[in-house]
């Protein structure tokens, strides 16, 4: 049994001081006292908020941001990107990805995430071959996970066709494709894994519904049920203007649309990106529980467009983040450009929130701690007994913290400045991040810096 103290700390309730957490043997808070005495408990430097979820990334992906920028002088788009990330693939190996894996997921902590959903679809061999071991790439993360000390809850992704209406996947695409019995061998062999380690949890990803069929992808969702009920389903929805055409070409219905009325949405669900919903999807989306995926820096890196965020939120919709493409990996800045973008469409301020906010990065910073934890369904993203002990310490010797008082402490912390306010970091109650430092930053760096010189020249 552990304690800590903390002056200041974000508990479901809001914010409470001098709180004293206990956290037993198996990483988990057992106790939270508010006005309590320091006693002989460890005190921490600064104010403790619940370790952000990371609910969508493609951990690969973080080799290659900035490789494809700059091209088709205004006639580039999501589409062409997605042609040098294919490219990139080619030559990717199961040690490669860990390394990148390992490095990508201590970025992720020391920025103040503390579990993330890996988005998963590289299941085969440069030759689109299965590895002997089917699920080598998916084991590789896990292991990149464990080392690095993050929460992991995994998504191998189902993906068998290249759009509506089960047309032929590419060449380019044969690292991903697998039918039912693939899909489903790789995703058993993963389960026991995943079920002995106390901080991974194992989901579902049917990539988006331009890579399945309707049969294929209620196919897998029974076998996936009849296994864990339970289990975490994330889908690409509504992200480009052309896939909303091309839905409608092929159905009649728009992506959401589509899903509303076909799929069993909860909150297992987790639909990534949904940039282009109106307002009737809107109002059902929210009405059924299932939390919408937001990567904003992915987002407007592709060009994706603004997602509905105000009609949204009207809605009570639940939400979470994600780092996506790994080109940025901060929550502060994913926040901070989610409320941003809303800005510059509506050309007024402060425009999410209810009528009752009086903290906006408090309510931007709780809403999507708690969607991202349904979202990863992991029990973190509380501060109170039986949520696993996932905090992060606040510096409050940074510039832009000094002398902050409560109700602007996280306004301060998501719109005031560029430096990372993340000064340490503990997951499953051990402290990973100690005075900005994780002690495997120094060695993965070099062999990163010495993988990126391979992969990129």
């Amino acid at each position: 049994m552990k304690s800590i103290f903390a002056p200041l700390a974000l508990l479901p309730q809001g914010w409470a001081e001098n709180v004293c957490i206990e956290i037993d043997q198996t990483g988990f808070i057992t106790a939270v006292t508010v006005n309590a005495s320091e006693h002989h408990a460890n005190r921490v430097p600064g104010p403790i908020l619940p370790g952000m979820p990371n609910l969508h990334s493609h951990a690969f992906q973080r080799a290659m941001a900035g490789l494809a920028e700059g091209i088709g002088q205004g006639t580039d788009s999501f589409w062409g990107w997605r042609q040098v990330m294919y490219g990139f693939l080619d030559r990717l190996t199961p040690d490669q990805l860990e390394i990148i894996a390992t490095f990508l997921y201590i970025e992720m902590l020391k920025a103040g995430f503390t579990a993330v959903a890996e988005f998963h679809y590289i299941h085969h061999d440069p030759q689109g071959q299965p590895y002997t071991q089917r699920s080598e790439l998916s084991t590789r993360l896990i292991a990149a996970a464990q080392s690095a000390g993050i929460g992991l809850t995994l998504l191998p992704v189902l993906y068998a066709y290249s759009n509506f209406g089960g047309q032929k996947a590419s060449t380019e695409q044969r690292r991903f494709i697998t039918n039912a019995d693939q899909f489903m061998g790789i995703w058993q062999d993963l389960k026991p894994l995943c079920d002995d380690q106390p901080c991974i949890r194992l989901g579902v990803a049917p990539h988006s519904l331009r890579a399945v069929t309707p049969a294929l992808l209620m196919e897998v969702l029974t076998a996936v049920d009849q296994a864990d009920n339970t289990a975490p389903i994330h889908i690409h929805l509504a992200e480009q203007i052309r896939e909303v055409e091309d839905c409608i070409a092929w159905s009649g219905l728009r992506p959401v649309e589509w899903a509303i009325a076909h799929l069993p949405l909860s909150d297992r669900w987790c639909l990534v990106h949904a940039t282009h919903m109106n307002s009737e999807e809107c109002r059902q989306v929210a009405e059924r529980g299932a939390i919408v995926g937001l990567c904003p820096t992915t987002e407007a890196n592709l060009g994706d467009g603004v997602f509905p965020a105000v009609e949204y939120f009207k809605c009570q919709g639940q939400f979470g983040i994600g780092s996506d493409s790994n080109i940025s990996v901060s929550p502060i800045e994913e926040l901070r450009w989610l409320e941003y973008g809303q800005r510059l469409s509506h050309q007024r301020r402060g425009v999410i929130g209810s009528p009752n906010t009086t903290s906006l990065g408090e309510f931007l910073y709780s809403g999507a701690i708690a969607g991202g934890a349904k979202a990863l369904g992991q029990p973190i993203g509380r501060l109170q007994p039986g949520y696993r002990a996932d905090l992060v310490v606040l510096d409050p010797d940074l510039p832009t913290l000094l002398g902050a008082s409560v109700p602007h402490l996280l306004n301060k912390t998501i719109f005031a400045g560029n430096q990372n306010p993340i000064r340490d970091v503990m997951t499953a109650g051990r402290w990973v991040v100690r005075d900005r430092h994780h002690p495997l930053e120094t060695k993965i760096y070099k062999t990163y810096r010495d993988l990126l010189k391979q992969l990129q020249d």
